[in-house]
This record gives structure tokens, sequence and C-alpha cells, in this order.
């Protein structure tokens, strides 16, 4: 059934409660709809509560409650655990159901996971009568806050249109960009270009700095021209202050752009750039910098870090 979000509280489940999964039950909460989330993290699960959302001990709660989940997980390992927990409750619960019925569960995954393991499960669980969304997530947690997300959908256009109403509680756009794993393939593509947008600004800031030049002039030249991105406006004034708390971590975005060598692979696609910037991140969280906030890729061009 559509999901109305002005039509007064709806229950929403959310399993990730880090720093995206949290982001989005605030915005949840805000349009007043009811949350109960669940993270393995007491400390996660708390801040829930502070926030007003229910928190709760285990995904299986999460499932006997709420029709519509929103998984916010780091990576596919982890989706595929807690989607058997949904298709082991769903058996057990509903060994009659039929495939059209409406009271069918809705998944949708905001993870940036593996493309062909994706398309895998949202069959799969069709199949035990659990409707499935490849919903990813192009921001930070941050932007998440301010409602500025965009979303790119694979699955059935028909779930795309009832979710839009929920993805507007937290998105400016969202886009049904075709079946189920064509979120999670058009995000690896957005990713690819994003990443490589923040690690060529962070080059370039790092010569600006070892050319003596003054940092904030300079970034305000960049966004006034044609070489200017959006990674200037979010993570510029990060990068020129050392300020890495994490907003996006360096170590999830090392995770995808080695998703996304290996979806070139798969279709034989050429992407020598992102192999040199897959060999940036490896060296740094082999430095410590994963947990940091994905800004700290300048600390691959400041010789005086290592």
């Amino acid at each position: 059934m559509p999901i109305e979000s002005q039509a007064g509280p709806q229950t929403v489940g959310m399993i990730g409660l880090g720093l995206m999964g949290s982001a989005l039950s605030q915005r949840f909460i805000t349009a007043g709809r009811n949350v109960i989330g669940f993270d393995p993290r007491e400390e996660c699960r708390q801040q829930l509560r502070g926030i007003g959302g229910e928190p709760v001990d285990s995904a299986d709660a999460i499932f006997q409650v709420a029709n519509v989940v929103v998984l916010s997980l780091p990576n596919s390992d982890i989706v595929a655990e807690v989607c058997a927990v949904a298709r082991r409750l769903r058996a057990v619960g509903n060994s009659t159901m039929q495939t059209e019925r409406s009271d069918r569960l809705r998944i949708i995954d905001t993870t940036t996971g593996d493309p062909v393991r994706t398309t895998e499960l949202g069959q799969t669980l069709w199949e035990v009568g659990i409707d499935y969304l490849d919903a990813t997530l192009t921001g930070s947690s941050q932007q998440a806050r301010a409602g500025e997300l965009i979303v790119t959908a694979g699955g059935r256009p028909e779930s795309f249109q009832q979710c839009e109403p929920l993805f507007r509680d937290f998105a400016k756009q969202s886009f049904h960009v075709g079946p189920r794993g064509s979120g999670a393939k058009t995000k690896l593509i957005v990713n690819l270009v994003l990443g490589l947008n923040r690690a060529v600004l962070a080059e370039g800031l790092s010569l600006a700095q070892a050319c003596g030049l003054e940092l904030s002039e300079v970034l305000n030249v960049l966004r006034s021209g044609a070489a200017y991105s959006r990674a200037m406006d979010t993570k510029g004034r990060k990068m020129i202050e050392s300020d890495f708390a994490p907003e996006a971590k360096l170590a999830q975005h090392w995770k995808d752009v080695r998703l996304i060598l290996e979806m070139s692979d798969r279709v034989e696609a050429t992407t020598p750039l992102s192999q040199l910037h897959e060999e940036l991140l490896s060296d740094l969280v082999q430095r410590g910098f994963g947990d940091f906030d994905n800004s700290s890729v300048i600390r691959a061009f400041d010789r005086k870090a290592e």
C-alpha cells in the first residue's frame, strides 16, 4: 500500500543506526513517523531513544512490527544476514502468502553494496513475499539531516512510486533507474565520479599549499569557475582546516572503490583512475585514516603526514 507522508504517523523500521542511519531516523521522526530501530551498538540505540525513536534489541523485533524496513548497513554481507532474518520470519509466519498480497513486507536497502548480490537478493526476497528496493543514497549524513540526499533506486516501478513519499522525508530528488540492482550500479558510478572529485580537489589544495598560496582564496577561485564541483562545498573547508570528524568514513569509500573495480572487471570496462584511487585509499586506511571523514584523502598528498 502507498506510504503517505502527510497522513499521520507511519511506523518505519530502521536497521543500522550509524552516521547515515541516525540521520535518516531523525528525518523520519521530524516528518511525524514512528521509528523503531536496531543497531548492535548500545550507544546508537540510546541515541535513537534520545531523538524520540524506539530502540529494540534485535532485527527480529523490527520485522515483527514494521511492514516498511529501511537498511543502512556497511556492506552486502551484513545486508544478507539481516535479510535472512526477514526471510525466516516471513516463511514461518506467512507460509501461505501469495506474492501479490497487499501486506507484503517492503525492505528499502540504502546500503552501497555489490550489484550482483543485490540483484540476487531482491529476487530471493520476492519469492517469499518481500518487496525489495536497492535505494542507494548520494550525500553525507550531514546532507541527510538537511534533507538534501539523492535517491537512486532499483526495483519494481510500482514499489518506487509507493516509496516516493518516504524518500521525500530525507531527499531532494529520487530517481528510478531500472530493475533490481540498478540502484547499486548507479550509486557506484556516482561514487566513482564523486570520489575522484574529492581526490583531485585534495591534490590541488595540496599543491596550492606547497606553492605558498592562501588556501581559502584558492578554494574561492575554484568554486567560482569552470573547475567547480560540489565536493568543494562539502569537503573543501574540511580539507583546509584538517577537520576530519566523520560525516562519511574514508574506509567506506575505499570499500566502494573496490566494488567499482569489481564491477568494471565484470563488464570489461577501463577504469585506470579508480585503480589509482584505490591505491591511495588503501594506503590511507593502513595509515589509520579509515574511520576519519573521507575529506582526509588530502593526507595522501601531505608528505609530512607520513
